[in-house]
């Protein structure tokens, strides 16, 4: 059991704890911390790119609940060396993905720090969440896009070398329009953060089931994080309309495994930066 698995389960008892955010009275609530030299390293990214992907991988989190998301609460540690113009390069960032997804930022914090560390808070509103538990034996398992290219860029900015703007890494590329659709269709769901692998234990321990899989996936895909991709599960019943509403969005499907009776724990090292 890792720390960050042990630490979480110390608030075991607390029966909202364990999904992409808490659903209470029809609103959800996610948080997500963007630490410099954790998350990013600030030689790969501009301040406005920083703050944009703080507020993605965020958002993202409500989405795959199937809330929209209405408001957010920013907390940010400022370097005391960063200029007016460093200012608002930064809340360029946050206003641009505010804008985007029609988020209001409504308030939080800020500190002096001796690096750039981002805490931001997401509330959103949805009459049917999609938890993680809701997997149920012979569903089968689906996962949005390609994986693999932002562990390679990882790997690549840990040499030292620039990687495109377009990546991934830099600038997720969420589809709340194809999971909204799809939403009455599947039975849990949850965002590519950690790497397909480590989201498939988490999904295993809350709907309490194993995997069988259709073929063998590399470690340089299912370990491969950062990516923001949505995995969900469905019953086989539902595939054609699944299809239809992916065909309609340009999303590709990856269906790769089957929920069967058991447990999944997988043995490849996290590469979630």
């Amino acid at each position: 059991m890792n720390k960050e698995e042990y630490f979480i389960k110390q608030f075991s008892n607390n029966k909202i704890i364990g999904d992409d955010g808490a659903f209470i009275d029809g609103f959800v609530y996610s948080m997500d911390a963007f630490f410099e030299n954790v998350h990013f390293k600030k030689e790969w990214m501009s301040l406005k790119q920083i703050a944009y992907k703080s507020m993605i991988v965020n958002i993202s989190d409500a989405i795959v609940m199937n809330a929209i998301p209405l408001y957010a609460l920013l907390s940010v540690a400022i370097p005391k060396s960063y200029t007016n113009e460093d200012l608002k390069e930064l809340a360029d960032g946050f206003k641009k993905a505010a804008k985007k997804f029609n988020i209001q930022i409504i308030g939080g914090d800020t500190i002096s720090n001796e690096k750039l560390d981002i805490s931001i808070t997401i509330i959103s509103k949805t009459s049917n969440p999609v938890l993680r538990s809701g997997v149920k034996k012979n569903d089968l398992l689906c996962y949005t896009g390609t994986l693999g290219s932002c562990k390679k860029d990882l790997e690549t900015l840990f040499e030292n070398k620039p990687i495109s703007e377009k990546s991934k890494f830099i600038k997720p590329k969420l589809n709340p329009n194809f999971f909204y659709e799809v939403s009455p269709f599947i039975t849990a769901s949850m965002d590519i953060s950690d790497g397909l692998f480590f989201e498939l234990e988490k999904l295993s321990k809350a709907s309490n089931i194993g995997f069988e899989f259709f073929n063998e996936i590399d470690d340089s895909i299912g370990s491969s994080g950062e990516e923001y991709e949505i995995l969900f599960s469905f019953d086989e019943i539902n595939l054609d309309k699944i299809k239809k509403i992916a065909k309609k969005h340009k999303v590709k499907l990856n269906i790769f495994a089957k929920a069967i009776k058991g447990k999944y724990r997988t043995a490849c090292k996290n590469h979630h930066f």
